[in-house]
């Protein structure tokens, strides 16, 4: 019972204990190489990997070239992957089939959309609110990416503050001439659906403040705020994240701490997630390893995936995620705990995998460059969200590298297959 308990609480924060739905995965084959044939013992894969995309394979729109030498060691001569792959990231402004092309288009290489996971792709599984009238932030396809989720009933920024346009007058280019005669025929917003950074947050953070205060009904006023607010699901922690520039630029986590910082500061409370997903969530590493299993099947590798290899370049996303999944994998198993997870939500069969190895890449976020403590001093400040606790064993990872050809290669040598 303390095993079930520690393991309860190490997925407390924002449902990361929440058990994984089967996905519909499969896989094609990747571009033709030469040289790197697999040989008859490793015909059944043991293990598989999990990519980060941007800072370990791309930088904005440009391919890393470390990530082609790497592409061509992981296919075969007939074109196909030696094994199992997925490419999981914290992007989400874009849809899944288009980053899939995408990154066929980058690396020169077929990549599946089953084999793509984006921050917000685990909210397939929270079905209680695709029902729901739900206000959704973000850019890009923003409906079309939350009907593809299962919510059906969506309110997007643009809708509201056409439909109440005195909410939203930072910009005075934008402020209405007239006071509108006041909106009575619109229906309550039921919740929050945060699905990556929006373009103008000053309208986004003042609009989703309106709707939670006023309880789905922001043309209207309240004495008191509501508490527990509406239900808010949210992707993609990352504080900062790797592009062209030379330093790192801000990710939809630092939108996520303004609106918590704000909100705490207009209410003295909390604001609360039902769902907060993207990595580190242990339930994005539970969602890519079921797809890491069931390309296994497809291919017909009979042999059990037990260990994932997670490929990054952020401590505090990819290698804290990583760690986070190998400790929750051990505890699982030594507490005989595969069903946890509340009502409603599919229970995922008896995981195979044994372990997930973080890897960390110098090509994005994380520099060998930057400074280390010296003995007695000051610890470089968390980039972890909120509701992730500094752990420093969590933020070390199990092997540093310069680049993803040369995490592939280490990777090989470890699990004894041929170069």
């Amino acid at each position: 019972m303390a095993a079930l308990r520690r393991l309860a609480a190490l997925g407390a924060a924002c449902g990361l204990c929440r058990r994984a739905v089967r996905v519909a995965a499969g896989i094609r084959g990747l571009c033709p190489q030469r040289g790197y044939a697999a040989g008859p013992a490793q015909s059944s894969p043991t293990f598989g990997f999990l990519f980060d995309i941007d800072g370990v394979l791309v930088r904005g729109h440009r391919v890393i070239p470390a990530a082609l030498e790497a592409f061509h060691r992981l296919v075969n001569s007939q074109g196909q992957l030696r094994v199992p792959v997925v490419f999981v990231t914290n992007a989400g402004n874009i849809l899944q089939h288009v980053k899939a092309q995408e990154l066929s288009d980058l690396l020169g290489c077929k990549v599946d959309p089953d084999q793509v996971i984006l921050s917000h792709s685990p909210m397939k599984l929270f079905s209680q609110y695709h029902e729901k009238r739900m206000l959704v932030s973000g850019q890009g396809p923003l409906v079309e990416n939350a009907r593809i989720l299962g919510f059906r009933n969506v309110v997007t920024m643009d809708e509201l503050r056409t439909a109440f346009p005195v909410l939203d007058i930072v910009d005075l280019e934008r402020r209405p001439k007239t006071t509108p005669f006041p909106r009575n025929d619109f229906p309550a917003i039921e919740g929050v659906l945060l699905l990556g950074e929006p373009v103008r947050w000053e309208t986004s953070l003042q609009l989703i403040m309106d709707v939670l205060l006023s309880n789905g009904n922001p043309g209207t006023g309240l004495a008191m705020a509501p508490y527990p607010h509406l239900p808010v699901l949210a992707s993609n922690m990352d504080l900062l994240w790797m592009a062209e520039a030379k330093m790192p630029r801000f990710g939809h986590g630092t939108f996520l701490l303004c609106l918590e910082t704000i909100y705490q500061k207009v209410t003295g409370k909390e604001l609360k997630y039902a769902g907060l997903m993207g990595k580190p969530s242990i339930l994005t590493y539970q969602y890519a390893e079921d797809m890491i299993r069931q390309q296994a099947e497809q291919r017909g590798w009979t042999v059990p995936i037990r260990k994932l290899y997670a490929v990054g370049d952020n401590l505090t996303s990819d290698v804290y995620g990583a760690n986070l999944f190998h400790q929750y994998l051990h505890m699982a198993r030594h507490a005989g705990a595969q069903e946890l997870g509340p009502e409603g939500l599919w229970k995922q069969r008896p995981s195979t995998v044994r372990s997930c190895v973080s890897i960390l890449v110098c090509t994005g976020v994380y520099s060998p460059k930057d400074p280390k403590p010296a003995l007695g001093g000051e610890e470089p400040p968390f980039h972890g969200h909120r509701d992730f606790s500094l752990s420093p064993g969590l933020m070390e990872a199990s092997h540093v590298v310069n680049d993803v050809n040369e995490a592939v290669q280490l990777v090989f040598r470890e699990e004894g297959w041929a170069l």
